[in-house]
């Protein structure tokens, strides 16, 4: 019976350590009742935890802490951190502690606070950071033709910051394409002309969208065959026309639908599940004929770093085309709002296109402050926050493999000039300011936000 009794009290005293040895990693929270001067931090309860390890920091990678938030100590599920500076960046992690036992860190979380810290934007132009670094990119801008006159505000901006631009409409084949073999160059031939006579490489977007179909295109009679053929005949002549202007096309635009399947478009009924091979083999064709062999050839579409379902197809789809060695790159749009997708996400959808060797073009970047339509003017905690998502998403794409960096492209230049206020489409009933300058062409603390990423 003793011995019996020496094994229990044994067993559970193992079990005691064992308890102590699993103590789970926490959970941090969003944080509560940001204001100028601190924030309350917030994290899950852990079993068997006695009390919680609570850094502060002004470094994401907590290099230097914030007095006081050095592993302090704390018993409840949640602290109010203060003394901080308004309009700043922080960051915080815990752990939990039991005894002699403490956990691995939690999450980290990041939080602006409030007002403003009075230090003007940065104004280092865009490129000339970026030209700098030791792997640079080309900084893109969507643009109008209207927008090209010699001395205008688009103009000078986009010599001294940008060194790529992409026609955010006017080389659709809806713009392009007026009749079977007709077609009207002006505005895409104005936005050609000037990218390479202002040394800006010119990113063509793009040869196939189910949202740009001509009318001409969409009434055709003739049998699915001779459809086939007309698209074919309008890839190879805009590809023609184009050679050596254009440096790169996406070829196919959104050919996934959001439930993770080929979004049912006139293309796919008419021309059959291999349609975009199709497209891009007819690109590479006319492309090698007018002796243009190094064209760049992308695939480009949208939300697929938080739809898995979506990733998943348009990841097998780039498997294909690159198994057809018909693909060069593929183009994440982007269109991104300052809490979502998260930082985790991105990185595993980009790294997802580098494990395929693909270049990677952010085609389309902007980032919503307003999607809840909560907001009636731009505050200063959106602008933080903006401006830390801005910084983030230029952090991500500059840490990837020099071979698989090609362009990140801004949608867009102007706040009021963007296509995501009022869209239906988007289901936004209200304003928005998405971009990198206000209204009056001023540089926004997004911009900044661009340029801390680079550092």
């Amino acid at each position: 019976m003793l011995a019996g009794l020496v094994f229990f009290l044994n067993a559970c005293s193992n079990d005691d350590n064992q308890t102590v040895e699993t103590l789970e990693t926490p959970v941090a929270n969003a944080p509560k009742d940001v204001n100028d001067h601190g924030f309350k931090a917030k994290w899950n309860y852990v079993s068997h935890s006695k009390s919680y390890l609570l850094d502060v920091s002004t470094a994401e990678n907590f290099t230097s802490f914030v007095p006081n938030y050095n592993a302090k100590e704390i018993t409840d599920l949640n602290d109010a951190v203060t003394g901080l500076t308004g309009g700043t960046q922080y960051y915080y992690r815990v752990r939990a502690k039991n005894e002699t036992q403490i956990s691995d860190y939690s999450n980290v979380i990041a939080v602006v606070t409030t007002g403003t810290s009075n230090i003007p934007e940065d104004p280092t132009f865009l490129k000339v950071k970026v030209n700098k670094l030791a792997n640079p990119f080309f900084v893109g801008m969507a643009i109008k033709a209207s927008q090209l006159t010699n001395g205008s505000p688009y103009d000078v901006i986009l010599k001294n910051e940008f060194s790529s631009i992409s026609a955010e409409y006017e080389m659709k084949m809806d713009q392009i394409s007026t009749a079977s073999g007709v077609y009207n160059w002006a505005a895409a031939d104005k936005i050609v002309a000037y990218g390479n006579a202002n040394n800006i490489n010119v990113h063509g977007h793009a040869l196939v969208w189910h949202n740009a179909v001509p009318q001409w295109l969409k009434d055709f009679s003739g049998t699915d065959a001779e459809f086939a053929a007309e698209v074919k005949k309008y890839i190879t002549d805009v590809v023609t026309h184009y050679a050596g202007k254009v440096k790169s096309w996406d070829v196919v635009n959104e050919a996934v639908d959001d439930s993770g399947a080929m979004r049912n478009t006139i293309f796919l009924q008419r021309m059959g599940p291999n349609y975009v091979k199709d497209c891009f083999q007819w690109a590479r064709e006319a492309a090698n004929a007018a002796g243009d062999t190094s064209l760049l050839l992308f695939y480009n579409d949208y939300a697929t770093s938080a739809n898995t379902a979506k990733q998943d197809k348009v990841f097998s789809l780039l498997d294909d085309l690159k198994a057809a060695k018909a693909i060069d790159g593929v183009g994440f749009q982007m269109h991104n709002t300052y809490l979502s997708p998260t930082k985790a996400q991105i990185e595993a959808d980009l790294n997802k296109a580098v494990a395929k060797g693909l270049k990677i073009h952010v085609s389309e970047l902007d980032i919503q402050v307003n999607q809840f339509n909560d907001i009636s003017a731009f505050t200063n905690e959106r602008r933080l926050a903006q401006k830390a998502k801005y910084k983030e998403m230029v952090q991500i794409y500059n840490a990837l493999p020099a071979a698989n960096k090609y362009a990140l492209t801004i949608w867009g230049m102007r706040d009021n000039e963007s296509w995501i206020p009022f869209s239906t489409e988007l289901n936004h009933p209200g304003n928005d300011w998405p971009l990198l300058y206000d209204s009056n062409f001023a540089v926004k603390s997004s911009h900044t936000g661009f340029l801390e990423g680079l550092d």
